[in-house]
């Protein structure tokens, strides 16, 4: 039984590892909110339906099969083993054992369930391993994945293994002891151990003591490590794990394809395709809360919060870079490093606001061109195919439509054809160089 020092120590772990994740948290928060304001309250039922079956149901992970089945097997385990994560917290706060004992038989089932789904997730992220650096699948071996992306998802590979192998090990150690003749100190008999009762023999030939010993060590590495892997999904791509469930709650409901319009650029246009219309009149003066103080986007807090929350919950899966037809055909883009790169200075106008206590000092620097490239904007095709891919429903097509706005209406830096195209339309009303009184006079032509 835990002494009252061990107690101590316990609380003050747990107090460490939360009060760090908490501040972790916050800070997600506070970059979250950098971006502009969009209203995503709408149709609470369909964003509650695609919470439901895309981020807990997993509905587009299966897509792919073999991927999707393996990562089911993970999340799942990843969920359903942390159940016992409260047990270990009123273990460790109170000096207990297996607190929830009293449970009889349904304590059996879930300690059971548990075991097996470690087993399953040992088996699962071998594969995943496997496939990460053996077979090095085409969208785990492109260039934007070398580096600490890659290193990134063989960590977490690296900490689940460790984590469940404790799990197993304590477990193995604790049915041993439970075993002894006669009963030995605390250790009552409770739980079904389907998999660690392979590993029990290893502490054959051990004494009781030393036995006991490595069943505490194997308990406090076990929850210390998953303290530390909670606060290490801040600086990692997993923290989709937590993320996913608002991302696909707030993602936009809209058709694929339907694109927002600026009101005002809208009134104007309308005003220049009314025949009525004056064409040589002045404009209407336009309402200032029409016209924003930037069209599109040129760096993070151009962009709207959804799209910052987009980038924190990106799982570097590479579907989307995939399925992406210019980067199928050899062009610069990937949707996925347009997420990473949004992630990216995100994370940079973070430390600047935290070295400033609060306050952005310019630091010279944008996520249009030190970070994506109009090459890369300009290769888009807008077909949406990114989109329909993401298992989290990210947008990267959002950012990057953003930032060819800004691009196109702030800069006139469109490819020469689409500038000549945007001309024309200002000057003549069509996409055609022609004087806008004889748009219309192909309906005279017989």
């Amino acid at each position: 039984m835990m002494s009252y020092l061990d107690n101590v120590l316990f609380a003050l772990l747990l107090i460490i590892g939360f009060g760090y994740f908490y501040n972790n948290i916050r800070k997600i928060i506070r970059n979250i909110n950098l971006g502009v304001a969009v209203d995503r309250k709408d149709n609470a039922k369909a964003r509650w339906n695609n919470m439901a079956m895309i981020a807990l149901g997993q509905s587009k992970m299966v897509k792919r099969p073999i991927a999707g089945a393996l990562h089911i097997v993970v999340y799942v385990g990843f969920v359903i083993i942390n159940i016992e994560l409260l047990e270990i917290i009123i273990d460790g706060l109170f000096g207990t054992h297996r607190v929830f004992a009293f449970l009889g038989p349904v304590y059996n089932v879930l300690i059971a369930s548990f075991e097996i789904l470690a087993l399953l997730v040992l088996v699962a992220v071998i594969a995943f391993w496997t496939r990460r650096n053996i077979i090095r699948l085409k969208r785990f071996a492109s260039s934007d994945l070398k580096g600490s992306p890659k290193n990134d998802a063989n960590y977490i590979l690296y900490f689940e293994v460790v984590l469940m192998t404790l799990f197993l090990l304590m477990n193995a150690s604790d049915l041993h002891l439970q075993n002894v003749s006669g009963g030995f100190s605390h250790f009552i008999k409770a739980g079904s151990f389907p998999v660690s009762q392979f590993i029990e023999p290893l502490f054959n030939g051990m004494s009781n003591e030393l036995v006991m010993l490595l069943t505490e060590i194997f308990w406090w590495l076990h929850i210390t490590g998953i303290l530390i892997f909670m606060n290490y999904l801040y600086f990692s791509k997993h923290l989709h794990i937590l993320l996913a469930f608002p991302n696909t709650y707030f993602a936009n409901l809209n058709p694929q394809g339907q694109f927002d319009n600026l009101e005002s650029v809208t009134k104007e246009v309308k005003m220049m395709m009314d025949p009525n219309a004056d064409p040589f009149a002045a404009a209407p003066p336009a309402d200032e809360n029409e016209v924003p103080s930037k069209f599109g986007a040129s760096d993070v807090q151009d962009l709207n919060w959804v799209q910052l929350l987009n980038a924190y919950t990106c799982t570097e899966c590479g579907r989307c870079t995939s399925s992406c037809p210019a980067n199928i055909t050899g062009k610069k883009l990937s949707p996925r490093k347009i997420m990473m790169d949004t992630r990216d200075r995100i994370e940079e106008v973070g430390r600047n606001l935290d070295t400033n206590k609060g306050v952005f000092i310019p630091d010279n620097k944008s996520l249009l061109n030190d970070y994506i490239t109009p090459e890369e904007l300009w290769a888009c095709t807008s077909c949406n195919a990114c989109v329909e891919e993401c298992p989290v429903n990210i947008s990267p097509l959002s950012i990057i439509m953003d930032m060819r706005r800004y691009l196109v209406m702030e800069q006139s830096a469109a490819p020469m054809p689409i500038n000549a195209m945007m001309t024309n339309i200002e000057n003549n009303g069509a996409p055609w160089q022609y004087n806008q009184q004889d748009r219309l006079n192909w309906k005279n032509e017989n």
